[in-house]
């Protein structure tokens, strides 16, 4: 029953939004006709002002000769190509006439005069003033032709301007048309509009007459059903106080039991707080629940004959209370469930707990026992490092000497080479004298190494099996006490 009511509404909106924009886009195009060719003819009207003040002094001062030149300015105005032809032949006709008539004037005024000086003074009087007559017509004759390109401009100007008048008039003439179609479906609208709301106003009244019967027809079913909610009233009444008295039992048992396990239960006092908290916020609000069921039924017991209206709103607290009292049932079951479901975590958990214990004080063991293995690596990595360092000196000073004694030895076998050579030659005389059982001498017993000394550095073992003194290089004095053996 509301949904055609909304749908009707939202129409009703969308038609109102659609209408809002048709007539903002009218007034919008109506807004730029206007400013576009108003414009234009405001710039036009300026642009052309100046120039017809500018010319203003001339046509004020020609004001006496416009009645001669209407035909002129009207050939003008209409003209096309053939607006100078016409000019010129009117313009030798007046030249024609004014000249017969002058030259009648001046013949009766020479005829006048008696001797020919002063008929030459007067021509030349009538010479200068037809010289000046000329000089003003030439002057005229400008001014006219200025006013003509001017008159060109305007007429342009003006054709312009009528060609922009009948554009705009077309695009207003359209926008006419748009706004009276927009009229149309606007009244269109409207009266589908009514047609609408007339039969939703028949649909409302049929539909609320329907609903009063039913109020009625429910009023009489509620009279009939009023004498067994009594009965049923009482047995809930006398229902509840036996749950009450259970649940206080039960209660107790919770106590006893929650006291027993409050060493197994630190871990969750607070959920428990919270549980125990609630079930005292339910019995308050089952007795309050109570106090007022008792109530209301002695009032409904004594209002019942006065008061028939009240039933229908006792039979809705009855039924509120039966789904609170079901409600109240299935919170009871579901806390017994809840109570069991975390005994059972408890259990679980100790038994976790425990687990968890042992693991520490093994993984604690372990920790231990990797903590002095460690503690006893340093110190024998610090020990291994001090006895690296005093190898380390050990073997640059075996270094230091080896070099030192290789060079001792390249001196000496350089200096034994020397003295050979100094004996064989001395003995080359005396052989002769000595006899041929003379023995050679023996050769050195240390050979001669004269390859360069080797730079590399021995390995670890070889540092740890020399000692300074393993293998020493004979000195000065022996190389010296050995030679003379050798030539005996």
């Amino acid at each position: 029953n509301t949904l055609p009511p909304l749908l009707c509404v939202v129409a009703e909106a969308e038609a109102a939004l659609s209408q809002c924009d048709m007539a903002e886009e009218l007034s919008r195009q109506l807004e730029d006709i206007l400013s576009t060719y108003c414009r234009e003819a405001i710039a036009d009207d300026a642009n052309a002002l100046p120039n017809s003040q500018s010319h203003s002094p001339e046509l004020n001062g020609l004001a006496n000769e416009r009645d001669d030149d209407k035909q002129e300015e009207g050939k003008v105005n209409g003209g096309g190509g053939g607006v100078e032809k016409e000019q010129k032949k009117t313009q030798e006709k007046k030249k024609v006439k004014g000249l017969g008539k002058e030259i009648t004037l001046l013949m009766q005024t020479l005829n006048t005069l008696s001797t020919p000086e002063e008929k030459l003074a007067g021509l030349c009087k009538k010479y200068a003033e037809l010289l000046e007559e000329q000089r003003n017509t030439q002057k005229q004759m400008r001014a006219l032709q200025k006013k003509q390109s001017q008159l060109v401009q305007e007429k342009d100007h003006l054709r312009n301007e009528h060609s922009k008048a009948i554009l705009a008039r077309s695009k207003l003439e359209s926008l006419c048309r748009e706004l009276q179609r927009h009229n149309r479906t606007l009244k269109e609208e409207g009266m589908q509009r009514t047609r609408l709301e007339e039969e939703k106003r028949k649909e409302v009244t049929s539909h609320f007459q329907v609903t009063l019967n039913d109020i009625q027809t429910q009023m009489e079913q509620h009279n009939e059903r009023n004498a067994s909610l009594r009965q049923e009233n009482a047995e809930l009444a006398e229902k509840l106080k036996k749950l009450y008295e259970q649940y206080k039992l039960r209660e107790e048992h919770i106590d006893k039991v929650v006291k027993h396990k409050d060493l197994q239960q630190q871990l969750v006092d607070a959920k428990l707080h919270q549980a125990q908290e609630l079930l005292k916020e339910s019995e308050e609000r089952h007795d309050r629940e109570k106090d007022f069921l008792l109530k209301e039924a002695v009032e409904s017991q004594r209002m019942c004959e006065l008061m028939k209206q009240q039933e229908v709103h006792l039979k809705q607290q009855l039924s509120l209370y039966t789904e609170k009292f079901e409600e109240f049932q299935t919170t009871l079951s579901k806390s017994n469930e809840v109570f069991t479901t975390f005994k059972q975590e408890m259990e679980k958990m100790t038994k976790k707990i425990k687990k968890l214990e042992k693991e520490t004080t093994m993984y604690r063991s372990r920790w231990e026992s990797s903590n002095k293995a460690l503690l006893e690596m340093a110190e024998e990595k610090t020990l291994r490092d001090h006895e690296f360092e005093a190898l380390q000196s050990k073997v640059q000073r075996l270094e230091k000497l080896r070099r030192a004694l290789k060079i001792e030895r390249n001196e000496l076998s350089k200096k034994v080479q020397n003295l050979c050579g100094q004996d064989d030659s001395a003995a080359g005389a005396p052989a002769s004298d000595l006899g041929a059982d003379s023995p050679s001498p023996p050769p050195t017993d240390l050979p001669l190494d004269l390859s360069p000394p080797r730079t590399e550095a021995p390995s670890m073992g070889q540092r740890r099996s020399q000692s300074p003194l393993s293998s020493p290089a004979p000195t000065n004095h022996q190389m010296t006490s050995h030679q003379p053996a050798s030539h005996h």
